[in-house]
């Protein structure tokens, strides 16, 4: 079940997202090369992660890492970079110019589907040049720890399946690494070594180095019969500064004033106004009128009484505020005093401190009319007035207005680029018509037009009409690239039966151009 849920959790893309202050400016822009591709997209729409610096931004998906320095208009992409491969994005860092990115793919083994971490990259000039550390695996020996005067048994983790990196936090003299076998470590010398750093087992709400201790750092109990701590199963991590620092475990959440020498934690039980559930994947935070905002992702772990909502404190985690309720949210962005939670049902909206949440409508480009087919959220940072959203299925943007979600919407999808109006395709193909839709990509181009895109069976007999005479944007000085989406359904809205169907796509008075859909569920 354990190994089946961080499956999950690595496919589903629980992020991190990360908002910077707007101070950054890299010394040297990227330049175009056979390794990085640049392109008017992003090349994932799985977005696992975002960071906002300035005018760049820093995405991670499942497609790997992609990159702007001017807003969005156009992407720099390492998928398939010959120190990034093909691997996906599970994590993202930022600080002073030092970007990290932790790389994860999924292997079969004992007829599972398991998550493995890979390692890291880091570069410190902009992503021109990138260092490849692996993952840390301890040696089969490593078995104690010590802290203060402690000597402490450990759990050695001497594989990288399901020892994998969700999230990554830099301050200015180290690295922080949250991951699921490998718990929290951190590096001082650029992912050389890696340091286990000790935080509370489950029967201990704070340690430190002067205490007398006895306990196993070990998130499993596994054949060597160790102890087995939910706390120290890690998910996030996040710096408020370099000294002040936030965990998030299957346990609850860990905060140290010292540098992560010293630990208090708080759950769900140890509190009186405490969080809503021990399972923390997300936490972020923001400045507010000179007080720091902590939001944290809570679910429901192993106690009845806990529940999925979002945690916020504004006095150091001494009281929680629990709102939005029976949510699963995967992670928060922030513009001033407003909050953004990202999550499974939806994206919402806070301006008085998560006491009320306004959820976004669908989002549709004001000027394509793409859309975001998705109710499920990852990211949300901000530039300026500009809030970034990454969904599991694209990306987009607007801009605060002064009304809840009243600017426009941009839309940003991935795909191969059609090249005239007579061409089409769609995707994925074959498609489920029980787990996804089916994207039909074409262009627009001249002036505004009116679409109309039709589904066939093999005889050519009408099932379903997708949008007729619907106007869509073709300007003089652009090639406008289209996507509509099937649901697999006809008319009566029954889903259709396996096969190849095939479709038409009718631009303005022109000819219509055809292509075809194989439905296998």
């Amino acid at each position: 079940m354990l190994n089946k849920l961080f499956f999950v959790l690595l496919l589903t893309s629980v992020s991190f997202a990360q908002h910077i202050p707007m101070d950054f400016q890299f010394e040297t822009k990227i330049k175009l090369n056979k390794s990085a591709s640049g392109s008017t997209t992003q090349t994932g729409n799985s977005i696992t992660d975002l960071i906002t610096i300035g005018d760049t931004i820093l995405l991670g998906s499942g497609k790997g890492l992609s990159i702007s320095f001017d807003k969005g208009e156009s992407w720099l992409n390492f998928y398939n970079h010959p120190k990034f491969g093909k691997e996906a994005i599970s994590g993202l860092g930022y600080k002073n110019g030092l970007i990290w990115a932790a790389t994860a793919h999924s292997i079969e083994k004992d007829g599972q589907t398991l998550p493995e971490g890979s390692g890291f990259l880091f570069s410190l000039d902009a992503g021109n040049s990138w260092y490849k550390v692996p993952q840390p695996i301890d040696h089969k020996d490593s078995n104690k720890v010590y802290y203060g005067l402690n000597k402490l048994n450990a759990l050695p983790i001497t594989t990288a399946v399901n020892n994998i990196t969700y999230d990554v936090a830099v301050t200015k003299d180290a690295v922080w690494i949250a991951s699921f076998a490998g718990g929290l470590r951190k590096s001082t010398n650029k992912g050389g070594t890696w340091e286990r750093v000790v935080i509370p087992p489950d029967n201990l709400n704070s340690i430190k180095p002067t205490d007398t201790l006895s306990f196993d750092l070990s998130p499993v109990s596994g054949s060597l019969g160790y102890q087995n701590n939910l706390n120290h199963r890690v998910f996030s991590v996040y710096a408020e500064t370099d000294s002040i620092i936030w965990v998030g475990t299957a346990g609850g959440i860990n905060k140290s004033t010292d540098g992560g020498i010293s630990w208090r934690k708080f759950t769900k039980q140890n509190q009186t106004n405490g969080i809503s559930g021990n399972f923390v994947v997300a936490i972020n935070g923001t400045k507010v009128g000179g007080a720091t905002h902590i939001y944290a992702a809570t679910w429901k772990a192993e106690d009845l009484t806990e529940e999925y909502a979002v945690s916020f404190t504004s006095d150091g985690g001494e009281t929680w505020l629990q709102s939005n309720r029976t949510q699963r949210f995967h992670n928060f962005g922030f513009y001033n005093h407003i909050s953004y939670a990202a999550g499974s049902e939806g994206l919402y909206r806070t301006d008085n401190s998560g006491v009320n949440w306004i959820k976004a409508p669908a989002i549709v480009d004001s000027i394509t009319k793409q859309r975001i087919q998705t109710n499920t959220f990852y990211s949300a940072a901000s530039q300026g007035n500009t809030i970034w959203i990454g969904s599991n299925s694209g990306l987009a943007k607007t801009t605060e207005t002064g009304s809840p979600w009243g600017g426009f919407w941009r839309v940003y999808l991935a795909y191969v680029p059609v090249n005239s109006a007579n061409e089409t395709y769609s995707y994925p193909n074959p498609f489920n018509p029980d787990q996804e839709v089916v994207k039909i990509k074409y262009m627009t181009e001249g002036a505004d037009k009116n679409v109309t895109i039709r589904i066939y069976d093999f005889g050519f007999n009408l099932l379903k009409t997708i949008i007729q005479n619907a106007p869509r944007s073709g300007t003089i000085d652009k090639l406008i690239q289209q996507t509509e989406t099937w649901n697999g359904k006809d008319e009566f809205d029954s889903i259709v039966s396996n096969g190849v169907y095939f479709y038409s796509v009718e631009i303005g008075e022109s000819k219509p151009a055809f292509g075809k859909i194989m439905v296998l569920r």
